[in-house]
């Protein structure tokens, strides 16, 4: 399966991601486009996306920067670039456990400059 390459536009920002091959995954690439008003807390934008989806068994706490993931009881999609106010020293922690599902290619620290409210779109990257 190819890679599932996605484009996020927020404010002034073009930022390329990949999603992973996970199911959950797969049915958030079936409802792109995705346009939402982001949120933040500490340094990751999420937004509510139209998709319920339970936790997998690869669902965690603790990311990388730059993680892409769904945060099932909040149904949202998040963008983690570093530490949030639940983090423990240096690490990258959600509120509570996240399916990953993929990754920003760059430089994740540039949504540090978004702020909340921002409109945001997850869209297709075009071949």
């Amino acid at each position: 399966m190819d890679p599932l390459e996605i484009n996020i536009s927020v404010g002034e920002l073009e930022v390329t991601g990949t999603l992973n091959n996970s199911s959950c995954s797969s049915q958030i690439w079936e409802l792109l486009p995705i346009t939402s008003n982001c949120n933040t807390w500490g340094d990751e934008i999420y937004f509510s996306i139209d998709l319920s989806f339970p936790e997998d068994s690869n669902s965690t706490e603790v990311v990388d920067s730059g993680t892409l993931a769904f945060w099932p009881p909040g149904n949202a999609f998040c963008i983690f670039y570093g530490k949030t106010p639940a983090s423990n020293g240096d690490e990258i922690r959600a509120a509570s456990p996240v399916n990953i599902i993929g990754s920003i290619s760059g430089d994740e620290k540039v949504f540090r400059s978004i702020a909340p409210g921002t409109k945001i779109t997850i869209s297709k990257a075009s071949k």
